[in-house]
């Protein structure tokens, strides 16, 4: 696992330099994982070499929608996210947590040890390093620790990304989470092209990586190397598609719990649960138990749950949130207010994923936006 940011000198490489990174990777015997055109969409997928990323290739978002369109340069990451979060591998969707068998009287219970493969995985931005750090907080900080997540992330090898294009639905610089890679990573890279060259420069941010960059093709880069670098961040964060309000969001969805915003977005919402699924923090998860109809053999399974489901919170007697409003007030209210009284941060890193894959276009940056606005025009809050 990387630490926190050394201050070495910052180096360029050039495509060639990045396909010998990978390359590298690969050599110290990790799977490496990367952006990768599939299925209409650009998604994490095992790559062998820089002619596996999505080259010259750009995405538009927009709630509800998602389109690959050709760049008109040779750009390897010109892109925003996808529908796949780097959450995949490290909090799988499915795990094996035990499974018996009965021998007569005797019953073995076997119990697999937590898998650690070795993975890198490149091209992570900082909205999903953040979304990392807020899972290694859920998973390993407190007094429960799940022996899963923690072993898998211990063993990947994180090279991170300077985004140089903002999605439409955007919103990372108002939740605090990028586009500007801070900490957290091995390598960081940012993507340089101009009418003569294509590079990367190139820093890192833990003793392996500094070890590995030392092994790479790279010259030393200049003042100009770091003001062009800089000034993609720049245009980056100046081109957000969205915007959370400037105000205290948890004080604001508290005191409007019973908003009729709820039920207006309940009206769209088919509680389908595609938020959850594709966004980089959501950990919910459930059990189910397998068992053979001649009761020799039995396994328990963990994967990933929704609270969009009404199983979810479902009790002796039914489930709590019935409706579809206070499902989604639910999840919106832990996602912006509650997660802070439980983890010290937001739920957020501004991904905008859950609003480009939401079939009917739900935004929530809308929906605060509105529920803040409905203050400022006097309606006052909902549940006065």
């Amino acid at each position: 696992m990387q630490t926190e940011p050394l201050p070495p000198a910052a180096r360029v490489i050039d495509v060639e330099g990045l396909h010998a990174l990978i390359g590298a990777l690969r050599g110290e015997g990790r799977r490496v994982i990367g952006p990768a055109v599939a299925g209409g969409a650009i998604v994490y997928d095992e790559i062998d070499g820089v002619q596996d990323l999505p080259k010259g290739m750009t995405d538009e978002q927009e709630p509800g929608r998602y389109a690959l369109r050709p760049r008109d340069d040779g750009a390897l990451f010109g892109f925003a996210v996808g529908p796949h979060s780097w959450k995949k591998f490290l909090h799988v969707p499915a795990l094996r947590l035990w499974r018996a068998e009965r021998r007569g009287q005797d019953v073995t219970v076997e119990a697999p040890a937590p898998e650690a493969p070795a993975v890198a995985f490149i091209g992570v931005r900082a909205c999903e390093l953040a979304a990392i750090a807020i899972q290694d907080r859920v998973l390993t900080g407190g007094e429960y620790v799940d022996p899963h997540y923690q072993a898998r992330r211990e063993n990947a090898f994180l090279v991170a990304l300077n985004c140089g294009k903002a999605g439409g639905t955007c919103f990372c610089v108002s939740m605090e989470a990028g586009p500007k890679v801070t900490r957290g990573f091995d390598l960081l890279l940012t993507e340089i092209i101009s009418d003569d060259a294509h590079a990367f420069l190139i820093e890192a941010g833990s003793p392996a990586g500094a070890a590995l960059l030392a092994q790479l093709p790279a010259r030393p880069a200049t003042q100009a190397d770091i003001d062009a670098a800089e000034a993609i961040v720049t245009r980056t964060a100046a081109n957000m598609g969205r915007a959370m309000p400037q105000e205290d969001v948890p004080a604001l969805l508290m005191r409007n719990l019973q908003h009729q915003r709820w039920e207006e977005v309940a009206q769209r919402c088919l509680s389908c649960a595609n938020c959850t699924m594709v966004c980089p923090t959501c950990f919910c998860t459930t059990v189910e138990e397998h068992g053979d109809l001649m009761g020799v053999e039995s396994a328990r399974d963990r994967r990933w749950d929704s609270c969009f489901t009404m199983d979810y919170s479902y009790i002796h007697g039914g489930s709590v949130r019935p409706t579809v409003s206070s499902r989604y007030r639910q999840w919106m209210t832990h996602k912006l207010a509650t997660w802070h009284e439980q983890f010290g941060t937001s739920g957020c890193v501004g991904c905008g994923r859950c609003i480009t894959w939401c079939p009917v276009g739900i935004d929530i940056t809308e929906e605060t936006n509105a529920i803040s606005a409905s203050e400022t025009a006097g309606g006052g809050h909902g549940d006065s």
